[in-house]
């Protein structure tokens, strides 16, 4: 009788880790906005370019996106 109760006792803690691991590791990921850049002039063809000028003109980065290889600076919003 007192093994069981033991084994029960070693499941419902196990239960508890788990479930708490799992709450404990929910993440909300924010939305990211884009917005074609004003400044960024010609086809993009460095990433890094593209991310400095959108620097300068207030975003977090910026990234070549689409056939025509336009520049597209990205914040989270």
């Amino acid at each position: 009788m007192e093994l069981s109760r033991r084994i029960a006792s070693a499941i419902v803690l196990i239960m508890l880790l788990f479930t708490a691991q799992e709450m404990g590791m929910s993440t909300v990921e924010a939305r990211t906005c884009e917005s074609q850049s004003h400044k960024y002039k010609g086809p993009c063809l460095r990433e890094s370019n593209c991310a400095n000028v959108c620097a300068s003109e207030g975003f977090h980065g910026g990234k070549c996106e689409g056939f025509r290889r336009r520049c597209f600076c990205t914040r989270h919003c």
